[in-house]
């Protein structure tokens, strides 16, 4: 019988998928510090405080930023239930696994979706958007920032505004960009957005960050019911049909945050704590100083992969700053070099799915992650298992390279 009562020991991994990543130390002790109960007035403060922190990461005036519990998905889940009533109509631009994932959800919603699709490693047009949503005038627009599958970001700058025009919602996930590239909700008209902490925040997967505006706000409430046995005396439901989902009700969501605190869950403690330390180390680093940080590890890594005779995977113009896509060389076996760089070095790196598997690997350098010692690492480790595996590349140019743009940059 296997033995299961020893204590838990994960051997050391330098996690350079494309999530998650390494958890900041400051993180992890965020997490030990002790439990308080969910209505302790010490404990309330850290969740408004989490809130103004939400709003200045998210670049936004709106009241509503605050943490579902749960992954990323869960943080999906929660504004696309409750935004999406039964029949509305749903536009989904995919260009990737994750705007499939947006397409299941809105389903299960009830929504009527429709799609356009672009090929793996291209994002779409303002333009192509905009003749979809004419085509298909849609309530909701529902589109990912950054696909980690591919390795591609989709532009935003417009898009919000041409939502508008045609009288759209418009939400998008932003999971794998939130903290390591812009995301700037008021000034791109984004009407909801999620994201997680284990990308580019540095922290553990378990909260899920969102924002939501007034036009948002609107829809949902209309779709308030506030379950027996907690409803207030004098509650009046809203007229539009209940939100399928209790756990990802926004409009609850929204009295247990706001100074009702109308018991809905027991907030997770120590993700709450997570989410407060990881979008306050963000902060004090400098919302823009950490987005250029990304932007500088993308440049060296991709620079020395490059030098050491590797092809980069996608559009590069519209590549996300965390993950890069590598074109897997002929012959060489992925899951040899991936099983050496593991056993022999520590390192993860990833693969992909659908079209792209065995095509590509992915490479993430996001959050604690994003540094110079990491990208060094990397291709050192790299170059050393694609040799040990038949691919005669560039010897030593990579790291050289890399050394080279962190040079050039005064680092």
């Amino acid at each position: 019988m296997t033995e299961i009562t020893k204590q838990l020991n994960p051997p050391p991994r330098l996690l350079l998928g494309p999530g998650p990543i390494n958890a900041d130390p400051r993180v992890l002790r965020a997490m030990s510090m002790p439990l308080l109960g969910q209505f302790d007035p010490v404990f309330t403060d850290y969740m408004n405080e989490t809130m103004v922190l939400l709003r200045r990461l998210y670049r936004t005036e709106n009241h509503w930023a605050f943490l579902v519990n749960g992954t990323a998905r869960s943080g999906i889940e929660a504004i696309l239930t409750s935004l999406i009533s039964a029949g509305e109509r749903v536009l989904v631009p995919v260009f990737g696994r994750f705007g499939h994932l947006l397409c299941e959800i809105a389903e299960r919603s009830g929504g009527d979706v429709r799609t356009i699709e672009a090929e793996w490693g291209t994002v779409f047009t303002p333009e192509e958007v905009e003749d979809a949503i004419k085509e298909h005038r849609p309530r909701v627009v529902a589109l990912v920032h950054g696909d980690t599958s591919t390795t591609m970001a989709q532009p935003l700058d417009e898009i919000g505004a041409l939502c508008r025009r045609h009288d759209a919602l418009l939400y998008v996930d932003a999971t794998a960009t939130l903290g390591g590239m812009e995301v700037a909700v008021d000034a791109w008209q984004l009407d909801a957005v999620s994201a997680g902490l284990q990308k580019c925040l540095s922290g553990p997967p378990g909260s899920a960050p969102v924002t939501f505006n007034e036009r948002v706000t609107d829809v949902i409430t209309r779709r308030k019911h506030v379950e027996k046995g907690i409803e207030p005396d004098g509650f009046v439901a809203g007229e539009g049909s209940r939100i399928q989902s209790n756990y990802f009700d926004l409009p609850m969501l929204m009295d247990y945050w706001s100074e009702l605190r109308l018991n809905h869950h027991t907030e997770s403690t120590s993700m709450l704590y997570a989410a407060h330390e990881c979008a306050r180390i963000v902060l004090d680093e400098g919302l823009a100083e950490c987005v250029a940080r990304h932007a500088l590890t993308s440049a060296a890594l991709t620079a020395g992969l490059r030098a050491m005779g590797l092809d980069l995977f996608g559009d590069q113009a519209h590549k996300m700053a965390g993950v890069t896509g590598v074109v897997i060389p002929q012959g060489v076996d992925s899951e040899a070099v991936r099983g050496c760089l593991l056993e022999d070095f520590g390192i993860e790196i990833g693969t992909s799915f659908g079209p792209l598997k065995g095509h590509i690997w992915r490479i993430g350098t996001m959050g604690y992650n994003s540094r110079k010692q990491n990208v060094l690492t990397c291709l050192a480790a790299l170059e050393a298992a694609l040799r040990q595996h038949g691919f005669a590349g560039n010897s030593g140019a990579a790291v050289d390279e890399a050394l080279g743009v962190y040079r050039d940059a005064g680092q």
